[in-house]
C-alpha cells in the first residue's frame, strides 16, 4: 500500500490494545472488516525494545493494517524516546503510552495504570517522545487508581500531561485498584462512571477524548459523540467485544465515518483472509497463529459453534485452509436464508 492510497488517521471509532490478542494477524483480519477504525497493537514495553535483540518481532506490521498504532509500556523518557524513534522510522501512525494496565507485571515494572499517581513523570515521558518524533503520542488512561480517583485528581492528571503536548486522551471509564483485583476484574468490577469523560470534555475542550470501557454496542459510542450524554465526545474505543465478534466492525466505517460503501461479507473477509494466511505460512508462521483470531466471526449466527471447531481444527492442522472460505460462503447464505 503506497502512503498516499492510506485512510487518514482518526479516533473516532478505535479497537483496544489486547494482550495475545491485537497481535499483528488479528490487526489484518479486523483491516479487512473495517478500512477506517483505528488499530492499537498489544502493550509492548519500552525496555524490551530497547534492550531486547528483535525489536521488529514486536514492532513488525502489513502496510494494510494502517491507521495502525503503537502501544507503549514504560517510565523511563529517554527509553520511550528512543523506542519512538524506532516506531516512527517503522511507519507508524501515532505512540500511545499506557497508563492505565493495573497488573502486577506491569506494575512491577513501574509502568500501567500506577503511573497516574505520578502526573509530572508521565508528562515527562510524553515531553519526550514528542520532542522526538513528529507523528502524534497519545496517553490511554483509567479515571483514577485506588483512593486517588476523585473528579479534581483525574482533571489535574490530564491538566498535567495535556501542558507537555498529549492532546488525546482514551479514558477508561473506571477506577483500577492496584492491589486485590486480578485484571479481569479490574475491567469489570469497578463502576463505568462515563460522566467524567463529559466533565473532562466540558472542562478541557479544545483536548481529545475517547471513550473506553464497556462498550460492547458500539451504538454507545455514537451516542456519547452525539451530545446525548454531555458535552460531545470525540470517539470510542472498544475492546473485547470488538475481539470476541469481529463482524461488528461491519457497522463501523457507516456508522463513525459516514461510508456509504457496502461492507464486505463474512465470506469475503475469509477469502482475503486465508490468502494471507496461506503468505504468512510460506514464511514459516503457522495457521493456528493467524486464523485463531476468525473463531469468532460468525458470533451469534446459525452454525457459530461448528465455525469455530472448523477454524480451530484447520489452523492445528495448517492445511486445507481454503475450505474455510467456502463454509464461510455457506454459512452467510443460511444466514441470507434465515433473514
Amino acid at each position: 500500500m503506497k502512503p498516499d492510497d492510506r485512510v487518514s488517521l482518526s479516533r473516532r471509532f478505535s479497537v483496544a490494545p489486547m494482550m495475545d490478542r491485537t497481535d499483528r494477524h488479528c490487526r489484518v483480519l479486523m483491516r479487512l472488516i473495517s478500512r477506517r477504525a483505528l488499530l492499537y497493537t498489544e502493550m509492548v514495553t519500552s525496555p524490551a525494545l530497547v534492550r531486547g535483540r528483535t525489536p521488529e518481532r514486536f514492532l513488525g506490521f502489513s502496510d494494510i493494517e494502517h491507521p495502525v498504532a503503537l502501544q507503549l509500556g514504560g517510565s523511563d523518557p529517554r527509553e520511550l524516546a528512543a523506542v519512538a524513534r524506532m516506531a516512527a522510522d517503522r511507519g507508524y501512525d501515532e505512540i500511545n503510552l499506557n497508563v492505565g494496565c493495573p497488573s502486577d507485571r506491569v506494575q512491577s515494572g513501574r509502568f500501567g495504570a500506577c503511573l497516574m499517581a505520578e502526573p509530572q513523570l508521565v508528562a515527562d515521558c510524553v515531553a519526550a517522545m514528542r520532542n522526538t518524533v513528529s507523528i502524534p503520542v497519545t496517553v490511554k488512561t483509567r479515571i483514577g487508581i485506588d483512593n486517588l480517583d476523585s473528579p479534581e485528581y483525574l482533571a489535574g492528571f490530564i491538566a498535567a500531561v495535556a501542558q507537555a503536548g498529549c492532546e488525546s486522551f482514551t479514558i477508561h471509564a473506571r477506577k483500577a485498584w492496584l492491589k486485590g483485583l486480578s485484571p479481569k476484574e479490574n475491567r469489570e468490577i469497578p463502576p463505568l462512571h462515563y460522566e467524567r469523560v463529559h466533565m473532562l470534555k466540558a472542562r478541557f475542550p479544545h483536548l481529545e477524548f475517547i471513550l473506553n470501557g464497556g462498550i460492547t454496542d458500539i451504538r454507545v459510542g455514537v451516542a456519547h459523540m452525539s451530545g446525548m450524554h454531555g458535552p460531545a465526545l470525540d470517539g470510542a474505543m472498544v475492546g473485547r467485544a470488538a475481539y470476541d465478534t469481529p463482524y461488528i466492525l461491519a457497522e463501523v466505517d457507516r456508522l463513525y465515518f459516514g461510508d456509504p460503501a457496502p461492507a464486505p461479507t463474512r465470506a469475503e473477509v475469509m477469502a482475503a483472509y486465508v490468502d494471507y494466511t496461506r503468505s504468512q505460512m510460506a514464511a514459516g508462521v503457522h495457521a493456528h497463529h493467524i486464523l485463531r483470531h476468525a473463531a469468532g466471526l460468525f458470533h451469534g449466527c446459525p452454525g457459530a459453534r461448528g465455525w469455530r471447531t472448523s477454524v480451530m481444527t484447520f489452523g492445528r492442522e495448517g492445511k486445507n485452509i481454503t475450505e474455510l472460505v467456502s463454509l464461510a460462503a455457506e454459512l452467510d447464505g443460511r444466514r441470507a436464508e434465515a433473514a
